[in-house]
């Protein structure tokens, strides 16, 4: 096929242009030219394919001074003490070890203003783009701010905007109704909610799959404990709730951790989780399976999740104009022995 421009003369055929003949995004045929393993064989086969069809011809020098990159990326998490991140931060090195791209990672404790210094700092180190776990309370202005600066961006795990930009997360929502729905198949009717004394996407998700699953038995979810997302928080939680004069017989944390306190709150009462009270996490830290009694939870699949993340980030740098991505992994119930229901045997996912 020869395509000829307004004079009569071959004409450049664009990166675009091959797009549409092999139905594929931009990206994925910038990726295919520069031979990144991200691309399954079949795609790229269907690319090369319509580049030898259309006649394309790939620039590389002007392509490398558009680049001008420095092969760094920015990861931000907000709890760096939480396993779950490292697990998050393993997955984005796995794919970002393959292309020779090395990440800085920052702590931003749930600070806004440390949230805001090492993004600045990361600018100023001209980082190719971010993958950000946003902090509580960080405004959606933030992804205005980081589109002037032409910093590409990838939210995870917690998203500013349900609409925009890209985003790597699990579906909270769901996971939260699957555990509910388990304890409610179960028999118990008062069910307390414990952990979390932030407000953000991921919080708001399983605060919305707990009440959506107690209302469509009728109940009301009003049995709420806000506090930290740590063992201290679960902990410290068991008291004022066991000593309501109706007091909850199942315990759904915000967490793992939440749960690993409050099954110790639990054991200093002379209390077992499992036995006397139904106990149940979310994430499925590797600690889960370990603990005694082994914790039913959701897996939320922190590798993975990271995984996506890095992914969608090297699209996003490789097409700045490219439509915004939303990766939701799926949520798994995990039923072990703190639940009291061992209808499966130990660590079986449903």
């Amino acid at each position: 096929m020869t395509i000829l421009d307004e004079r009569g003369g071959p004409a450049r055929i664009t990166l675009t242009e091959v797009a549409h003949h092999a139905g594929v995004s931009r990206s994925t045929v910038s990726l295919v030219l520069r031979g990144s393993p991200l691309v399954a064989a079949d795609t790229r086969e269907r690319v090369q394919a319509a580049i030898e069809a259309l006649g394309y011809v790939y620039n590389r020098g002007a392509a490398t001074l558009r680049a001008a990159r420095t092969d760094t990326v920015g990861l931000l998490v907000c709890e760096i003490n939480n396993s779950f991140y490292g697990e998050l931060t393993a997955g984005v090195d796995d794919v970002l070890g393959e292309q020779g791209v090395v990440a800085f990672l920052a702590n931003t404790a749930e600070s806004g203003e440390r949230q805001d210094r090492y993004l600045q700092r990361m600018r100023e180190q001209n980082v190719d783009g971010v993958i950000l776990c946003p902090a509580a309370g960080t405004s959606p202005a933030l992804l205005d701010r980081l589109r002037q600066w032409q910093l590409p961006v990838v939210q995870a795990l917690r998203f500013l905007s349900a609409r925009e930009g890209d985003y790597a997360g699990v579906d909270y929502e769901f996971g939260m109704e699957m555990v509910t729905e388990h304890l409610l198949r179960n028999g118990h009717r008062r069910i307390a909610f414990v952990g979390g004394n932030l407000s953000h996407s991921a919080f708001a998700g399983r605060r919305v799959g707990f009440a959506a699953a107690l209302r469509r038995h009728g109940l009301t979810p009003d049995l709420v404990v806000r506090c930290p997302a740590t063992r201290r928080g679960g902990l410290d939680a068991v008291g004022p709730l066991m000593d309501l004069a109706d007091p909850p017989t199942a315990m759904l944390c915000y967490n793992d951790l939440v749960a690993f306190g409050v099954m110790l709150g639990l054991e200093a009462r002379g209390l077992r989780a499992g036995r006397d009270i139904a106990v149940t996490g979310f994430d499925d830290l590797t600690e889960a399976a370990i603990s005694r009694p082994a914790l039913t939870t959701v897996a939320t699949s922190a590798r993975q999740i990271g995984q996506e993340a890095a992914r969608l980030l090297l699209r996003r740098i490789a097409d700045p104009q490219g439509a915004p991505e939303r990766v939701i992994l799926p949520a798994r119930l995990v039923i072990r022995e703190s639940c009291g229901a061992m209808r499966v045997q130990p660590d079986k996912h449903q």
